[in-house]
């Protein structure tokens, strides 16, 4: 609900400030915008419910545009002036994050796998 109403305001914003502040142009974008958004978003859900890999691509996606930023920052030019350091920081941070995830992922699966054990034990 929280990803949604922040989509949301997310997308009014842009709309409002393509308009120029021109109220039909708002109106209009909101609402040919806001069912796209609506559709996309279930559309992307369901996606990822079958294919759950695209969560990792998409982290790793992030990670590396957020690597790309910080070493885009003008007073950070001169730490990444050497293209191997610049290059070996990006691909640290994508690795970095996708192991985290992968990570995580495993020891949610393990938790809820030992769960399931203890509540058959129990009820065994």
């Amino acid at each position: 609900i929280i990803a949604d109403a922040l989509m949301g305001l997310d997308n009014v914003l842009a709309v409002a400030g393509a308009s120029h502040g021109n109220f039909i142009l708002v109106v209009i974008g909101l609402l040919v915008s806001i069912p796209v958004v609506m559709y996309g978003s279930t559309l992307i859900l369901k996606l990822i419910e079958r294919f759950p890999f695209i969560i990792i691509i998409g982290a790793g996606i992030l990670g590396w545009t957020a690597a790309k930023m910080i070493v885009a920052e003008p007073f950070m030019h001169d730490y990444f002036a050497n293209p191997f350091i610049k290059y070996g920081f990006e691909a640290i941070v994508v690795i970095g994050i996708l192991f985290a995830g992968i990570s995580r992922q495993k020891n949610i699966e393990k938790e809820k796998a030992n769960r399931e054990k203890m509540q058959i034990e129990r009820n065994g």
